[in-house]
């Protein structure tokens, strides 16, 4: 999967890099490299799936395709 992000400097300094597609997923760095390596780490665990422990008893997770 390919996302666009935006990095920009941040006020405090270092940078801070968001995704658009991806609400609140943001992560910073102090240097452009580094943040690039967290928003990357960012949108993997924002696109971790969610754990068994949260799916009420009873319940099935199951996937379909659109």
């Amino acid at each position: 999967m390919r996302f666009q992000f935006v990095l920009e400097p941040s006020d405090e300094g270092g940078y801070t890099g968001y995704v658009p597609a991806l609400p609140g997923c943001i992560s910073e760095g102090d240097t452009q490299t580094e943040a690039l390596a967290n928003i990357q780490e960012a949108i993997e665990l924002y696109l971790e799936p969610i754990e068994e422990v949260l799916v009420p008893v009873g319940a099935s997770i199951q996937e379909i395709d659109v």
